[in-house]
């Protein structure tokens, strides 16, 4: 890790240099643990709460430049797109470590009717059954399992005790983290006679390029057909995504997102962590659901979904604020009774005295 002056951090990201330029960074930090030796960097979303910082370097847009306040003793560098730049003065401080380059492990158990392209890095412990095929320049981390019939495109790094079923078809570049499952039986039963019987899934699962799958994923294999991952989606550690689902490009799920079978999606989805979707639903493209929703049916494109049936983020919050206002309005209710009620034996009273009074 190299230290280096403001001045030199500017010009490493490409950024206009507001300040001394002599002071010496030498790691980055976030905003609110940074001190005088790190740069920090400041976006939209920290802009809105006027941060305090104590870092001796603040990577900026233009427009956020009045945000630090007066007492900032920060050298400022501004930039097109702070976090960018900061991603790349991260890397400065702390590069990636090199991949190991162990070529193909004598301790792998590897089947001699697989196929493994060239520069290929397979670690002891791995297995690859019959019939595999597996690309250019792939690396596959100790104790993963790779089934018979699978097809694996260039580029591919799959990680620790990640398991591929047989036949599972994935493309170029993608990433399986630790212990993710691609290719296990979807959730299908019978009952017959009393008892759950299984349905077989011959299917498969199909994920396109530049997928990243994450640790803990469970992909399901269809029952007829594929499931499919669209390329360039990113799924977070512990997402379920169950049996003939078919996901559009581009998607990204959060942790603990979980869909049924034969959910559908557009490109461009988000899901928030937690997120359920009940099968045969679809999201459209480009929508939102917020964490934690329940989702039925289906969101249309571009929409923002929230809650419980999930619905439209506006009418879901005014639904949220009224019944966080339900105890008060309860009271409210109550005393109302009780004002009515005293009206009425007042009304009653009165009408009592009249049809008693002695005629004139």
């Amino acid at each position: 890790m190299t230290a280096l002056s403001t001045r030199e951090l500017a010009e490493l990201v490409g950024g206009e240099l507001r300040g001394q330029g002599t002071r010496l960074i030498a790691d980055v930090a976030a905003s609110d643990a940074a001190e005088a030796e790190h740069v920090t960097f400041l976006d939209g979303v920290a802009a809105e709460g006027r941060p305090r910082t104590n870092a001796g370097a603040v990577l900026l847009a233009a427009k956020h430049l009045d945000v630090l306040g007066a007492d900032s003793n920060a050298d400022l560098i501004i930039v097109s797109a702070p976090l960018d730049a900061f991603v790349k003065a991260m890397l400065h401080y702390r590069p990636v470590a090199a991949a190991p380059t162990v070529g193909v492990s004598s301790s792998a158990n590897i089947s001699p009717l697989a196929t493994l392209g060239d520069d290929c890095h397979v670690f002891p412990g791995v297995t690859i059954e019959d019939n595999v095929v597996i690309g250019d320049r792939c690396v596959i981390h100790p104790g993963a399992y790779i089934g018979t019939g699978c097809h694996v495109g260039d580029d591919v790094t799959i990680y620790a005790n990640a398991v591929l079923y047989p036949t599972m078809l994935l493309g170029d570049r993608v990433i399986v983290h630790a212990t993710a499952v691609i290719g296990a039986d979807g959730f299908g039963f019978q009952f017959l006679d009393g008892q759950f019987v299984r349905i077989p899934h011959t299917g498969t699962v199909r994920i396109e390029d530049d997928v990243e799958i994450g640790a803990g994923t469970t992909v399901d294999r269809a029952m007829i057909g594929e499931t499919v991952i669209g390329a360039g989606t990113k799924l977070d550690n512990q997402v379920m995504i169950a049996h003939n689902c078919r996901l559009g490009q581009h998607n990204a799920f959060a942790s603990q997102v979980g869909l049924a079978g034969s959910v559908t999606t557009g490109d461009y989805v988000r899901c928030g962590g937690q997120v359920g979707v009940a099968d045969h639903a679809h999201l459209g493209t480009g929508c939102s659901v917020g964490g934690k929703a329940g989702v039925h049916g289906t969101v249309p494109d571009g929409e923002d979904y929230h809650g419980y049936p999930a619905g439209p983020a506006k009418e879901t919050y005014r639904i949220a604020m009224a019944v966080q206002k339900a105890p008060e309005m309860r009271k409210q209710l109550r005393r109302l009774e009780k004002q009515v009620q005293e009206l009425q034996s007042r009304l009653a009273e009165s009408d009592h005295l009249r049809a008693h009074a002695p005629a004139a």
